[in-house]
């Protein structure tokens, strides 16, 4: 929950807003501790031959999800403005993983809709969206120096851009045969408990809320699921900053535990893995200790 000039203030890096963008590593992630149990078994075998499009796949949450995703037998869609971090990505999600990896910008519709002809012209189907392309703006800025064209980035990136891509995803899900398929947003704590002088990303989740409860209404009738993960303090790059100490509403400074970003891939996975009759709705994952719940 930690702002940063790029990706989530809460769950790291990950979200191609701009092209500064600090790799992660993944290690933890394994097809033995993603899959372990009867009911992880049976959801891997469910996801054998379905499609997976994620955005701000070049690093953070989105390469963790992508890798996670490819282990458990999805075909991946790979999206995110820098080619070479796509590349990466698809490095790691091994070599028995199709990958079809689309260099887009999702704040411009033009890209948005050749990444979803890219997906469908590849696959011939759609049948996972994780929509979680993001930035935070510019990180500890008071909102009466917010310059226009910062909060223009930040809603044109985050609520613009997840609007493109959701409507992309629902237009191919609801024209499909077998006709359907999830959308699972990637929220923020921010739109809960925000941190200060997060005004942008703060506003621009809570529209992304918006966002997910009309796509879960509005995709009852054609068999589209919609839900989102709200994201605390993973561990990535760039929230090291976290170890030394982050700003607290009360003015203080203080350090604030963190997560592994793997365990939100796992949650990403387990909700992807449902059938079409069963829906995570809203999902928080965060670290335990973190100063979210309470006064502190």
């Amino acid at each position: 929950m930690c702002p940063s000039p790029v990706g989530s203030p809460d769950d790291g890096p990950g979200r191609d807003g701009c092209d500064e963008i600090h790799e992660i590593h993944v290690p933890r992630l394994s097809v033995p501790q993603l899959r372990c149990g009867p009911m992880n078994a049976m959801r891997e075998i469910n996801s054998k031959h379905k499609i997976a499009l994620v955005t701000g796949a070049g690093s953070g949450v989105g390469r963790a999800v992508s890798v996670a995703l490819g282990r458990a037998g999805w075909s991946l869609v790979l999206a995110g403005r820098t080619a070479s971090r796509l590349a990466g990505t698809e490095a790691l999600t091994g070599s028995s993983t199709e990958v079809l990896a689309v260099p887009t910008d999702v704040t411009v519709p033009e890209e948005v809709d050749a990444l979803f002809a890219a997906a469908r012209e590849r696959y011939g189907r759609l049948d996972l969206l994780f929509n979680n392309a993001g930035t935070s703006g510019p990180g500890g800025l008071p909102l009466d120096e917010l310059p226009y064209s910062a909060w223009r980035k930040v809603v044109d990136t985050n609520l613009t851009g997840s609007f493109l891509c959701a409507q992309g995803a629902f237009r191919q899900m609801k024209a499909q045969d077998p006709r359907g398929g999830r959308i699972i947003n990637n929220g923020s704590v921010s739109a809960h408990a925000p941190r200060p002088d997060s005004i942008a990303y703060t506003a621009t989740k809570h529209g992304v809320t918006g966002l997910t409860k009309s796509l879960s209404l509005d995709g009852r009738p054609y068999g589209i699921a919609c839900g989102q993960i709200d994201i605390g303090n993973a561990a990535t790059d760039m929230t090291e900053r976290m170890r030394s100490g982050v700003p607290q509403a009360n003015g203080e400074v203080a350090v604030e535990p963190v997560m592994e970003v793997a365990d939100v891939a796992d949650m990403v996975v387990y909700m992807a893995g449902l059938p079409l009759s069963a829906n995570v709705q809203f999902a928080t994952v965060m670290a335990t200790k973190m100063p979210l719940i309470g006064r502190g």
